[in-house]
């Protein structure tokens, strides 16, 4: 009764949770031993908008052929089912390393759905799926910085690992408080610009679509992330990996898989992200990664094993301090009472990256491009 009381708490201000340990969270990777992957329906990609405590985002990320990389992102946040804010972020790293990135997040307003909930619309803003479930069209005119006009088309199926892509989370688990779930367009072409005080920016080139929604306060659902993609002539990568806190065992579970134009080569929940090498940042005292270890296994279609890796140096382009904005007395209790702290690390080597892969007994290498985030939200009792 008592640690329901403070998981009642917790729910609402967002206090730490009591320690339920690793049996009270079921992994995705559990239906992911029989079922490895799924490929994604529309219906997959509907937006759930749920009346709880929840996060919910669809976001792009762009490798573009001029070099530049960029993301755009809508982000739907529900706060105890009481309020519910919408938010479309873009951001921009330019060639020139000696220019700034362009960051541009506004919040938005007379959002709604489709009918069918697969497409997404508010004032100046659209992210609309086509008719056949192929391609996205996301517009934006919120912010005279970033007027975004941009399609993306998939050329692989999109998955979830497992059977639907959920983690859950509670003490009962057929009856869940929370879950997490990813959904991937892991390679896609992408076309259009993003409009700039500079001018226009061309994102003709590569990218990835990821759909998340976090049905629960996110600092009680993860505690660590890792991310990367990776895109190259022929191949392209994604791994997602979180770790949860203490009050769920420090539990590690990876999503991922490796795809080329047509075909998923492999996918589910073996990938691992390991930083080998580190540095405690002066600032904020995380271990950021200087060093990253990217590792999937699994199997083709046709049972072939597949083993492929990435690593080497990760490349700092920028540390966000996600509570910025913040008030810092608001700051400061928050830290206290949930014991969060959140940075993101985004990193992106300027040098060709090398993708080493084994499909059967044919030894593949190709190099591309990549682009990996490291996110430090609370401490948990091993760190990676």
């Amino acid at each position: 009764m008592f640690n329901w009381a403070k998981q009642t708490l917790a729910n609402v201000v967002g206090t730490e949770e009591p320690i339920y340990g690793s049996s009270a969270i079921k992994s995705v990777a559990e239906d992911a031993k029989t079922t490895p992957y799924t490929e994604l329906t529309r219906d997959d990609l509907k937006w759930v908008a749920l009346d709880q405590t929840s996060v919910e985002t669809q976001v792009f990320y762009f490798t573009a052929d001029s070099g530049h990389l960029g993301l755009a992102q809508v982000i739907y946040s529900n706060v105890a089912g009481i309020r519910t804010t919408v938010q479309f972020n873009s951001k921009i790293f330019y060639t020139d390393k000696s220019k700034p990135h362009l960051w541009c997040s506004t919040p938005l307003t007379d959002y709604d759905f489709s009918d069918d909930k697969t497409s997404f619309y508010a004032k100046d803003c659209a992210v609309e799926l086509s008719e056949d479930g192929k391609s996205y069209a996301i517009k934006s005119m919120n912010d005279e910085r970033s007027i975004v006009n941009l399609k993306v088309t998939r050329t692989t199926p999109g998955f979830v690992a497992g059977k639907d892509g959920k983690t859950l989370y509670g003490t009962d688990l057929s009856n869940p408080w929370g879950s997490m779930r990813h959904a991937f367009w892991p390679r896609c072409e992408a076309e259009g610009s993003i409009v700039t005080p500079d001018g226009p920016i061309d994102f003709k080139g590569k990218a990835l679509f990821v759909m998340c929604l976090q049905g629960m306060k996110p600092h009680h659902a993860a505690a660590q992330w890792d991310f990367l993609e990776f895109h190259g002539p022929t191949y392209s990568a994604i791994l997602m990996e979180f770790t949860t806190p203490p009050s769920y065992g420090a539990t590690v579970v990876g999503v991922g898989g490796i795809v080329k134009d047509g075909e998923i080569i492999t996918a589910g929940a073996t990938c691992h992200a390991t930083h080998t090498k580190t540095n405690e940042d002066t600032v904020n005292g995380w271990p950021e990664p200087i060093e990253a270890k990217f590792t999937w296994s699994g199997a083709t279609k046709d049972g072939k094993a597949v083993e492929a890796v990435i690593e080497g140096p990760t490349e700092r382009q920028d540390c966000v301090d996600v509570m910025a904005e913040v008030p810092g007395f608001v700051k400061t209790i928050v830290a206290s009472a949930a014991g969060t702290k959140p940075y993101i690390y985004q990193f992106a080597p300027q040098k060709p990256v090398t993708l080493k892969l084994k499909i059967g007994d044919e030894e593949i290498t190709e190099e591309g491009r990549t682009f990996s985030e490291a996110t430090f939200i609370s401490a948990i009792e091993e760190t990676k």
